[in-house]
């Protein structure tokens, strides 16, 4: 192995082209390939930016050329040369016009060979490639993201800042409150028996910065959340969070429209048209189950609940009994693609989330065929029929339920799968949208009280004020979240900035007095001295890059992920740390034997 001596770096491989052809330049990166012909050789060099092929031929000195024919996979390069235009043109790369004919080489680095090839096509599991993460970030595929992840977020800076935005950091190491998902709690060495929270957000912190006068704040924050994973979360995650003083609900998603529209088509070339639609979180649920609703194809849903007043059939009497509902949805024109085994497929995606069944009728030249309709009287049947527009090859999919929310969702993932299995989804459309008018409140079955749907300091609409103790069902929240299809984006609310309103809030979630002093109690003292209208919203960073670069997972726009038990198969984390460490944090542990043998500790 060599230093670099004199050499040092001129340019960029991928930025190079055939306007440079004649200039003398020097590059540096590893070998993606080399291949020795004889009496040529050529190296694919790659670095951060692309690849440039590397000559080496009978004019190139001797020396130079017999290191060259030492070359393989992953060594380090510094190479001076001169471009020249290539023989033969490769279309495929951007710097394929062009070669490097080496006059001096250096190999910094050599490498043994690695557990799978170093190549966008390369067919290895996922579980090899994240514990080699270092040599899987080197494929094109894979490197590229991180560097536009890079990108997006100056764009975002520069957004904000030109809009009169002040980036803030705000504490890792804060205050456990409850509400929200789980907290990764960190003990405290000098304070025995007290723990730190890792944020889930810098909710209370951002609001506390209007309060402290700052007027409007940003931060590209980090923030954890102990949850299970699946393929859009992850344990830790990157957050776009904002804050604002005098605005509305409009003003906040005017701006954050501008900025859309600014990523997109910096990012894509991309002209998203804006005022986003609009549509209300009763409508969302209604019409599509969802209330991040994929609205690039049909297939809404239908309410025929009013269809079967005085019906026998047993589950959509039962459902009306109960105050419940029947919803339907006609995929008009998708007979000879839903065929009965596709139903039954189907039918399982509506028991996941909840339904007892997908009750359906196919209609074709042959026959007709359903599950239900037998148990029907005519003039059921005929006014089912009309009401859809049901024709010959269409297929009617219907949920019951004694919850609205349970058949509107379970036939809303049906939608979704049907979209996906009969190409309705056009890959190539960014369909944005706000869901706004969210209820305020959720009621949790598991812990029989209302929880608030966004968090505790989401400001009420103006005729929910009077519902929050007496009908705190009945209460619709000044919030907004943005979606990019199907998947929620991001979203925010107004705030509350009156203390006698958080109050009435907080007690209708059901904390005493002296539990929300203990939680919340630096936030309501500070509402006491002056606190402006303020709202706000935070991105999902990952997300965004996602959706942005048509990946199917965050996993692919993070460096280093966690996979599904939250560890990091690259480092081995999480890990055992020694008795020392413990003693110091007080802290001693009960695990059962059993459990750390399975982890095999």
């Amino acid at each position: 192995m060599e230093s670099m001596g004199n050499l040092r770096r001129t340019d960029y491989c991928g930025e190079l082209s055939a306007a440079d052809i004649g200039r003398q330049v020097v590059v540096a990166g590893s070998v993606a390939k080399s291949r020795d012909l004889g009496g040529v050789i050529f190296t694919d060099l790659r670095d951060t930016t692309g690849i440039l092929q590397l000559s080496f031929d009978d004019a190139t000195d001797r020396n130079v050329f017999e290191k060259a024919s030492g070359l393989h996979s992953e060594y380090v390069l510094i190479a001076k040369g001169v471009l020249r235009r290539r023989e033969s043109v490769n279309k495929a790369i951007p710097t394929g016009e062009i070669e490097l004919a080496v006059e001096e080489l250096r190999v910094l680095s050599e490498a043994e060979t690695t557990p799978f090839e170093i190549r966008d096509d390369v067919k290895v599991k996922d579980e090899l490639r994240l514990k080699y993460r270092y040599l899987d970030l080197r494929r094109p595929v894979m490197h590229q993201p991180i560097v536009l992840r890079s990108r997006i977020c100056q764009i975002i800076r520069n957004y904000f800042c030109d809009h009169h935005f002040c980036e803030i950091e705000t504490p890792t190491l804060i205050k456990s409150t409850p509400e929200g998902a789980r907290d990764y709690l960190v003990p405290s060495r000098v304070q025995p028996g007290r723990f730190y929270a890792l944020p889930q957000s810098p909710q209370l912190y951002k609001q506390i910065l209007m309060l402290s006068g700052f007027d409007r704040y940003f931060q590209i924050a980090r923030c954890y959340r102990d949850e299970d994973l699946r393929a859009d979360r992850q344990p830790e995650f990157t957050q776009v969070d904002e804050e604002m003083s005098f605005v509305t609900a409009d003003d906040v998603m005017t701006l954050n429209e501008g900025l859309m529209q600014k990523v997109w088509k910096e990012m894509l070339g991309v002209d998203i048209p804006t005022p986003f639609r609009r549509m209300r979180w009763d409508d969302a649920m209604d019409t599509y189950g969802s209330d991040k609703p994929d609205t690039r194809f049909g297939l809404e849903i239908q309410n025929v609940t009013g269809l079967f007043a005085n019906t026998e059939f047993v589950p959509f009497k039962n459902a009306i009994a109960a105050g419940g509902t029947i919803r339907a949805i006609n995929a008009k024109g998708l007979a000879g693609q839903l065929t009965r085994k596709t139903i039954d497929k189907l039918s399982d995606v509506a028991k996941t989330y909840g339904a007892k069944g997908l009750a359906y009728t196919r209609i074709t030249e042959e026959s007709v065929a359903s599950s239900f309709e037998k148990n029907l009287t005519e003039e059921e049947k005929n006014a089912l029929h009309t009401a859809l527009n049901a024709e010959v090859g269409d297929v009617l999919l219907l949920v019951s339920d004694a919850k609205r929310v349970t058949a509107c969702t379970a036939l809303g993932q049906v939608r979704l799968e049907v979209g996906r299995r009969c190409g309705l989804i056009d890959p190539d459309r960014f369909d944005f949208l706000w869901v706004v008018d969210f209820p305020l409140f959720e009621y949790s079955e598991e812990e029989g009280r209302f929880k608030a749907m966004h968090n505790p300091f989401t400001m009420p609409t103006q005729d929910s004020l009077d519902k929050i103790e007496t009908d705190p069902a009945a209460c619709y929240a000044d919030a907004y979240d943005i979606v990019l299809n199907g998947v929620e984006l991001g979203g925010g609310s107004l705030r509350v900035n009156d203390p006698a309103l958080q109050n009435r809030m907080l007690k209708a979630l059901g904390f005493t007095e002296e539990k929300a002093r203990e939680s919340f109690g630096f936030l309501m003292d500070a509402y006491r001295y002056g606190a402006p209208p303020h709202g706000g919203m935070a991105y999902g960073l990952d997300r965004m890059v996602m959706l942005l670069l048509k990946r199917d997972s965050i996993r692919d726009v993070i460096a280093f992920p966690k996979v599904q038990n939250a560890s990091e198969l690259m480092s081995g984390c999480p890990e055992t740390v020694e008795e020392k460490q413990l003693r110091e944090l007080s802290i001693a542990l009960d695990v059962p034997a059993q459990e750390m043998a399975e982890k095999g500790e």
